[in-house]
């Protein structure tokens, strides 16, 4: 178990790494495999993110029934896109390592 946490640590420290190494807002092959990783680790937050946001923007019952639906949509299609760009980075596809969601992040408007 412990062995696996450092792995994971590790990995992560590398794509850190990687990413500060490239030119801002650059589209490359490292900044496809951290986003296409970061997707992957982070898009479950998809869904409480989704709720909170559409219980802000309608009403809390909207939140907990069209918010749902649409967080779970977005987490399945988040993760997706975050495995298809983990699988595919060493490869221009889309041109120019662009991303294949917008916005890239979960956490980006």
């Amino acid at each position: 178990m412990k062995g696996l946490l450092k792995g994971i640590i590790i990995c992560v420290a590398v794509l850190m790494i990687m990413n500060m190494a490239t030119s801002s807002y650059a589209q490359d092959m490292g900044k496809k495999l951290y986003r296409g990783v970061a997707n992957v680790v982070t898009g479950w937050i998809e869904l409480p993110k989704n709720i909170y946001d559409t219980s802000v923007e309608d009403n809390p019952l909207s939140g907990i029934t069209i918010g749902l639906a649409k967080g779970v949509g977005m987490t399945i299609v988040r993760t997706g896109a975050g495995v298809y760009e983990t699988v595919t980075f060493p490869f221009p596809i889309p041109e120019g390592y662009a991303p294949v969601l917008e916005p890239e992040f979960v956490f980006k408007k």
